[in-house]
């Protein structure tokens, strides 16, 4: 299995104050996310990302999120397999210390 691509919370806070133009997908359960999401994150949640892969270009890179960074990597090697450029955010939102939002409905 190939390993996946990790960025810090802290990496991640970095580029959005740098501006980067990144692609965020939370994988939480939707009680998780109303706590706060990060500004600018899809919402997806992890049992439904098989059905949502239209959503997805494999031109691009995401960053999965989740509660403690379990999850997401295993999102991770899913999408992974179907030939899509991924990395995980390790530590998850227990971690992130940044901005969050109340996510749109």
């Amino acid at each position: 299995m190939e390993s996946i691509e990790i960025i810090t919370t802290d990496e991640l806070e970095e580029k959005i104050d740098a501006g980067e133009k990144l692609e965020l997908v939370d994988v939480r359960e939707d009680e998780e996310v109303a706590q706060g999401i990060i500004p600018g994150a899809k919402h997806i949640r992890m049992m439904t990302i098989p059905e949502n892969l239209d959503y997805f270009d494999k031109d691009k890179e995401y960053i999965f999120i989740c509660r403690s960074g379990g999850r997401s990597e295993n999102v991770c090697y899913y999408m992974q397999d179907q030939g899509f450029k991924v990395r995980n955010m390790i530590g998850g939102m227990l971690n992130w210390s940044g901005e969050t939002v109340k996510p749109e409905k």
